[in-house]
């Protein structure tokens, strides 16, 4: 308990912890964007699939059961991961003595993306809970009867995407956000194998290059679906 502890105390155990955390969010991200683009086979399809998604497990989980599951361990990956964030800044302005003024700084073998890390992430995180207040809930974004929440027919999720993404501002603002996320991908994923001591000299280049795959795929996947929507190509 107390070697734990001590971990966790380090800035050696909180970057381990936000790698783990930061791999469970990109697991998720790969599921969420594969389920995103089923709104291209059309709106049965679609609506068929988030209705499925209350059903996962069955019949060992009852409805919905599995789908808060996932949705409690992202949670908990998500807070683990901004704390973390949160504190290994706060041990990095605290290490920095108050006296030294830094007329220059000059950032080695750093990338835009690393030197917005931060910035990024909590642009991310403000993001996120607009989404899920968005599209999850349907709370902000939609005119009058705009949102339509499950009832006797059944899901509206195909509909609820259309308009969504039908106003412009948003679209725009959902695009520079996964913008963003990419940026974010490319820098945490190559880090996170550099924090649990799986990078090498031999693997960087690889593994940069993976990075950056991820990160391309996962934006390209995401800001899909609302420029689809937007030029009318799904409707």
């Amino acid at each position: 308990m107390t070697g734990a502890l001590t971990l966790y105390r380090s800035s050696i155990g909180k970057k381990a912890i936000m790698a783990l955390s930061g791999l469970i969010g990109i697991g998720f991200l790969v599921l969420h964007m594969y389920g995103n683009l089923k709104i291209f086979e059309g709106p049965e399809y679609f609506n068929a699939y988030a209705a499925g998604l209350r059903s996962l497990g069955a019949p060992i989980f009852g409805h919905s059961h599995l789908l808060w599951i996932a949705r409690l361990v992202l949670l908990a990956a998500v807070i683990l991961h901004v704390l973390m964030a949160y504190q290994l800044t706060i041990q990095d302005l605290n290490g920095r003595p108050r006296q030294i003024r830094y007329m220059v700084k000059k950032d080695v073998q750093a990338t835009y993306a690393s030197r917005t890390m931060r910035w990024g992430g909590v642009i991310l995180l403000f993001f996120i809970v607009y989404h899920i207040m968005h599209l999850t809930l349907g709370v902000v974004g939609y005119g009058p009867g705009g949102y339509r929440h499950e009832d006797a027919e059944g899901f509206h999720a195909y509909s609820n995407v259309i308009n969504a993404f039908n106003n412009p501002i948003a679209t725009i603002f959902y695009v520079i956000a996964m913008l963003a996320l990419g940026l974010h991908l490319y820098h945490g994923f190559w880090s996170m194998f550099q924090t649990l001591g799986l990078n090498s000299y031999r693997t960087d280049r690889i593994l940069r290059i993976l990075a950056g795959a991820v990160s391309v795929v996962l934006t390209l996947g995401f800001i899909a679906v609302p420029l689809a929507v937007l030029f009318g190509f799904v409707s």
